[in-house]
């Protein structure tokens, strides 16, 4: 079961919102307050940073949930605010100017990055229920937390099974980095594309780093991120092996200007094999063909080590601890934290629930979920950037990782940049 996920162990760095220079607050400060308002009426409208793109699976999940909430509490609506690639750094400029919206996706980060911008939740009634697996990702030390965990990120290496099999592939067979990388050449001479990604702005790029990360360093090298010790050798092995598949002609050709939904397209119309993402990619690539047969597995480790998962906080809601009508926020957020509702969000995911007292339909992920996760024999390991790097090293994972891709920079280049910023970045939180 959920609550029954091994998770290995991480140090976590102490991490707080990078200062904001004046100039972004100047900026911030001309934005139109768009915060929690009131009408003559006396309805109260709540906005909500879903951080969602318009075709998102959960937008449309959460879309259909606030409808039913805003006919049992008419007054109160839920103005839902679609997400772009400067999600993150737009609610940067917010907290900064004092701005926050009434409700925000913490995207991973509502303890180390938002916890003090947030209300506390751990009193609420739905909270008996949260996933106790979640604790080391989003309690402190007093046992609070701050975002109502909608689902449970557990991910690994998306496989189509269609196209390993015309490859003679299975997917049982990918245990280890050789085994992956064998399946990788056949899927190539199958005439198919190995790996799927898009480009800079959708940020997958990044995400092959996070994903494989766990399985490049050793726990004690792990653990030395956090006191500052950038691993310059493991790390370049990870962009070593993009710059292969590159080389190779593994990844697909229209990369710079594919996108999020061009990867899940790939996915669905059996033009490519694997993708390093978490199961929401399923979840979209099955919009359109429905009957895909994809699944994950765990991720083959390059150092030799064993298989694993990738999970943590995944979607999670949070609201303003000083939002003008916090009782309202609050209100929602237990609205959506009903086990009918949090079902469906969560099965619009592709993930487990965050609360224990949620059953998801997992679908056609069902055989995934029951094979490497129910079992508890696959380590889970966090998100790398998240437990390893310092605050706003984001942005420079993924552009670096997008040079190498594009052919713009060597795997040495970009991880001296990457060390490079580390280090500047790493003494700003001391």
């Amino acid at each position: 079961m959920p609550s029954q996920i091994r998770t290995t162990p991480n140090t976590r760095s102490a991490r707080r919102i990078v200062a904001i220079t004046a100039a972004a607050i100047a900026v911030a400060a001309t934005l139109t307050s768009c915060s929690a308002s009131g009408s003559a009426s006396g309805t109260t409208t709540l906005e909500f940073q879903t951080a969602q793109s318009a075709d998102s699976p959960l937008l449309a999940a959460l879309t259909t949930a606030t409808k039913q909430f805003e006919k049992k509490n008419p007054s109160i609506k839920v103005d839902l605010k679609t997400g772009g690639n400067d999600y993150e750094s737009q609610i940067k400029v917010r907290l900064a100017a004092n701005n926050p919206p009434d409700l925000w996706a913490t995207h991973g980060w509502s303890l180390d990055r938002y916890s003090s911008f947030l209300a506390p939740l751990q009193d609420e009634s739905w909270a008996k229920h949260f996933n106790k697996v979640l604790d080391p990702a989003m309690k402190n030390d007093e046992g609070q937390f701050f975002a109502l965990p909608v689902d449970t990120a557990v991910s690994g290496l998306i496989v189509n099974e269609t196209v390993l099999q015309k490859a003679g592939v299975t997917a049982d067979s990918i245990t280890d980095w050789d085994s992956f990388m064998t399946a990788s050449d056949k899927v190539a001479k199958s005439g198919a594309t190995p790996l799927t990604l898009a480009g800079s702005k959708d940020g997958s790029a990044g995400n092959v780093v996070d994903w494989l990360a766990p399985g490049a360093f050793s726990d004690a090298q792990l653990a030395s991120f956090g006191k500052g010790d950038f691993q310059k050798p493991a790390y370049q092995k990870i962009l070593d092996v993009l710059e292969q598949f590159r080389t190779k002609g593994w990844i697909n050709p229209d990369y710079s200007s594919a996108t999020g939904d061009d990867m899940a397209k790939a996915l669905a119309e059996n033009r490519a094999a694997f993708a390093l993402s978490s199961n929401s990619l399923i979840a979209q690539a099955q919009e359109y063909a429905p009957d895909a047969d994809l699944q994950f597995v765990p991720v083959p480790a390059l150092n030799g080590s064993k298989p694993y998962l990738i999970g943590g906080e995944n979607t999670a809601f949070g609201a303003a601890a000083k939002g003008a009508h916090l009782t309202e926020a609050k209100k929602y957020l237990a609205f959506l934290a009903t086990p009918a509702v949090d079902a469906k969000l969560a099965e619009s995911t592709g993930s487990l629930p965050g609360l224990t007292n949620v059953t998801a339909d997992l679908g056609s992920l069902a055989p995934s979920y029951e094979q490497w996760v129910t079992p508890n024999d696959v380590p889970l390991r966090p998100y790398f950037d998240r437990v390893s790097l310092p605050n706003g090293m984001w942005n420079t994972v993924v552009t670096t990782a997008d040079s190498v891709v594009a052919g713009q920079s060597s795997p040495s280049a970009s991880t001296s940049k990457v060390a490079s910023d580390f280090s500047t970045l790493y003494k700003k939180t001391k």
